[in-house]
């Protein structure tokens, strides 16, 4: 939202800099994103006098200028280029060293064609004043010259860029955004009045406003005879300050009042109309070319406006091309109505579209403000563009049932400023801020103040129990995000400043604070700082993806309700297809060994499930001079990452049993599960070719989940490591190779030999793997740990005879 100082002064009497405003808008929480000085860039720019001009020796269409800067000294000489540049002509000058903003470049002293230039006459569209690029600036013959042109032109003026949030509508308007400054006391509010205009005749033509369409009112009026030239120079200069291009006296009407008082307008050439106007919902086969050069085939669920030729516009978002005003225009109509602001919300994702229209419907624009709005733009039609007037008509229903910022009455209890804002502040300063903000007090034994006696007789039991001193508050009606008792404190406290709530030291307990993490919490920094350790970079990825994605992985139970948009709809079943999309930008931005792990949670139909997700492509290890192409990832990497994450997190990787295939959604062949019995602690491997291609992912990449909450807690609630306690007396290794069935897991052989004798057995681990004319041979190290005294060669027979047997109960058979 943009807006000049000059704009905001028409609606707050105010002496206030730019500086001391937006630090107020962003105290009482309008967040100023920045002001900004067009005058700056123009600053070097000067008023000058074009004393001769002469034909270009060696050009056609160049002329040689001598110019007057009116800095005293001799008049430059400038080539230019323009068809209206003669002398006498007194225009804008940029010298040697002066910035050209439009243009993006630097003067300087050059040649041109053999002849010497001292700098340009600028045009409109080089100073980004407008696109008019056919000739140079033209002022008036008295112009000051030497001036600043910024000067000279008023351009001198700061522009407020103020981010509003989704729930402050009234402050989308300079007039919302000068009543909270007033509230915040920096001046006065000007309110503004209007007078209805006396019409003639109806405003043709009809308008059916059909039921269920998502609009509820329809305000019109038809102005006959209007002149659709060029608005007015006050007006295209305040619409050019907050980034809106002039188009016409009647379209920068309309825009006027969307920036001036968040009400968004719309005009129809009443001559280009077919028939009847009809506000429905969307039918099969419309279709209409919008005013942004884009066609758009509405749905079932859009609000259309139409006549008898079909779709002719989105209500509110965007008009159609087929009835545009142009300059042709003679009869106007214009439109006053207010619309579902969920369903302009919904229509406008859908599509794609953002306009200025839109982002104030959809917010909630001040019903109230209906009539005032198309009495004033009506009269700043006449006053501008002539024509008379019709009389005002309107369509629909207004839904005074159900819809809050219309009828909203609210109890409040100003000790509750204090029990919720932390702000001790006298009931009379709470009174006179609301009433600033425009939230009147209602008398609950007034009758004329309420629509009707049960309404009454309801707020006056609320009030009752809410106890001596409360009162009842009307809401105003550009206020719909003001629904509950809370809301009152927070206006009042955003107004007196969240700066001013004391600080209070937070309770503490005596002796030293107990650590507050709990065990998931624990266990995630853990694994995060071992991820990070082993290299891998933690990457933060949306919760939401895409239905095509979610669908990969099973499909996705819960559906966000208002998505930032349709790729980004469907809560994760699998963290995978977030890092496959980071690890796919990576690829294209030159990455070539990608390993990134994502700490998150995927959301189940059960539950959130917190999850470990890794993912590596790419190059395992750049090539070298000991090998000319680069390793790539494999299963094994994935299993090592996924291993030491888990002793991490404090699994007992000694007792996990490994299980082949990990599902639908891994390679078959080429992938994993490590578990407990029948929990299932991990996932890893290469996955299935049809989501590689899908993701699309470099071919070879290989993945891992780990599911933190299925990782047993530990028996011990000790924090603290046990004491290290090394063996008194030296670990002794033996190596077996034993023959296996090709079908024998690896893991199944090192955990029974580990299981041979556990007393003695302290590890094994496999250390070679040989496919001969024997058959597969599967070498294993095995770890014995003495406690009392060293082991005799006949103990060691005996715990290597329990190896052998263990084997032999898989089908093993020692390798002679």
């Amino acid at each position: 939202m943009k807006f000049t100082l000059s704009w905001l002064r028409e609606h707050l009497d105010t002496d206030a800099n730019a500086a001391t405003i937006a630090d107020t808008l962003t105290r009482i929480g309008l967040e100023v994103e920045g002001v900004e000085n067009p005058a700056e860039a123009l600053r070097p720019f000067t008023v000058a006098r074009v004393l001769t001009a002469e034909r270009h020796p060696q050009a056609d269409k160049l002329q040689v200028l001598t110019v007057d800067t009116g800095d005293g000294g001799e008049p430059l000489q400038v080539v230019c280029g323009a068809p209206n540049a003669r002398a006498g002509l007194v225009g804008v000058f940029g010298g040697p060293g002066t910035y050209v903003p439009g243009s993006d470049f630097t003067l300087k002293k050059a040649a041109i064609r053999g002849v010497e230039s001292n700098g340009m006459m600028c045009s409109a569209r080089e100073l980004q004043l407008g696109e008019d690029h056919d000739g140079i600036i033209e002022l008036p013959a008295d112009a000051p010259v030497g001036t600043s042109f910024a000067d000279y032109a008023g351009l001198d003026e700061a522009v407020f860029d103020v981010a509003v949030t989704p729930n402050r509508p009234d402050c989308m308007g300079v007039d919302g955004i000068a009543r909270d400054l007033a509230a915040a006391g920096l001046g006065t509010f000007k309110p503004k009045g209007y007078q209805v205009i006396k019409g003639k005749g109806p405003a043709e033509p009809k308008v059916i406003v059909e039921p269920d369409s998502g609009c509820y009112v329809f305000w019109r009026r038809l102005i006959r005879g209007v002149r659709n030239g060029p608005s007015p120079e006050w007006l295209q200069q305040r619409l050019k300050a907050v980034g809106l291009r002039p188009i016409s006296a009647l379209v920068d009407i309309t825009n006027f009042y969307s920036v001036d008082q968040a009400r968004p307008l719309h005009v129809y050439d009443a001559a280009k109309l077919k028939g009847p106007i009809t506000v429905r919902r969307g039918r099969k086969g419309d279709h209409f070319m919008a005013l942004n050069d884009k066609e758009y085939a509405p749905t079932a669920v859009d609000c259309v406006i139409s006549d008898e030729s079909g779709a002719i516009g989105l209500g509110g978002i965007v008009g159609g091309e087929s009835t545009g005003v142009d300059e042709h225009t003679t009869d106007v109509l214009l439109e006053c109505a207010w619309f579902d602001p969920e369903a302009i919300a919904r229509t406008g994702q859908r599509h794609a579209i953002s306009t200025d229209a839109r982002s104030r419907f959809e917010r909630g624009i001040d019903p109230m403000k209906l009539s005032s709005a198309i009495e004033s733009a009506a009269q700043m039609i006449i006053d501008l563009a002539g024509g008379e007037a019709s009389e005002p008509v309107i369509s629909g229903t207004f839904p005074t049932d159900g819809y809050p910022n219309v009828t909203h009455r609210l109890v409040h209890r100003p000790e509750r400023v204090r029990d919720l804002g932390g702000i001790d502040l006298p009931v009379d300063e709470q009174r006179a801020i609301l009433g600033r903000l425009g939230f009147l007090m209602v008398n609950p034994d007034d009758p004329e103040s309420w629509e009707n006696e049960e309404t009454r007789l309801a707020m006056g039991k609320k009030l009752a129990a809410a106890g001596e001193g409360a009162w009842i508050v009307a809401v105003p009606t550009w206020r719909p995000d003001v629904d509950g008792p809370a809301d009152l404190v927070e206006e009042v406290t955003r107004i007196v400043g969240y700066d001013q709530i004391p600080s209070a030291p937070l309770p503490r307990a005596e002796g030293v604070a107990h650590a507050t993490a709990t065990r998931s919490q624990m266990v995630e920094r853990k694994v995060r700082r071992a991820a990070a350790a082993r290299g891998l970079d933690e990457a933060v990825t949306w919760s939401f993806i895409g239905k095509d994605d979610a669908e990969l992985f099973g499909g996705a139970t819960h559906i966000v309700a208002n998505p930032i948009s349709e790729d980004m709809k469907y809560m994760r079943p699998s963290m995978i297809p977030g890092l496959a999309a980071a690890a796919r930008r990576n690829a294209d931005r030159g990455a070539s060994s990608i390993r990134l792990f994502e700490l998150g949670r995927r959301y189940l139909a059960d539950a959130e499930r917190p999850t470990v997700a890794i993912l590596l492509a790419g190059d395992k290890a750049p090539r070298s001079w000991l090998a000319a192409k680069g390793a790539n990832f494999d299963a094994f990497d994935a299993k090592a990452e996924v291993m030491a994450l888990l002793d991490a997190a404090g699994a007992p990787t000694g007792n996990l049993q490994l299980n082949m295939g990990a599902g639908d959604t891994w390679h078959p062949g080429r992938s994993a599960t490590l578990g407990l019995g029948k929990t299932i602690l991990a996932a890893f491997g290469e996955l299935h070719p049809r989501i590689e291609r899908a993701l699309e992912v470099p071919a070879g990449t290989v993945a891992a989940e780990i599911y933190l909450d299925a990782i047993p807690a530990a028996r011990s609630s000790e924090r603290a490591r046990p004491a290290f306690t090394p063996p008194a007396l030296q670990a002794i290794s033996r190596d077996f190779a034993f023959i296996v069935p090709a079908d024998l897991a690896a893991d199944a052989l090192v955990r029974a030999i580990r299981g041979a004798d556990k007393a003695l057995i302290t590890d094994a681990r496999l250390f070679d793997r040989f496919d001969g004319a024997q058959g597969l041979s599967l070498a294993v190290e095995v770890t014995l740990q003495p406690s009392e005294k060293s082991f005799t060669d006949a103990e060691i027979g005996e715990v290597s005879k329990k190896v052998i047997a263990a084997a032999e109960k898989l089908g093993a058979t020692l390798r002679g």
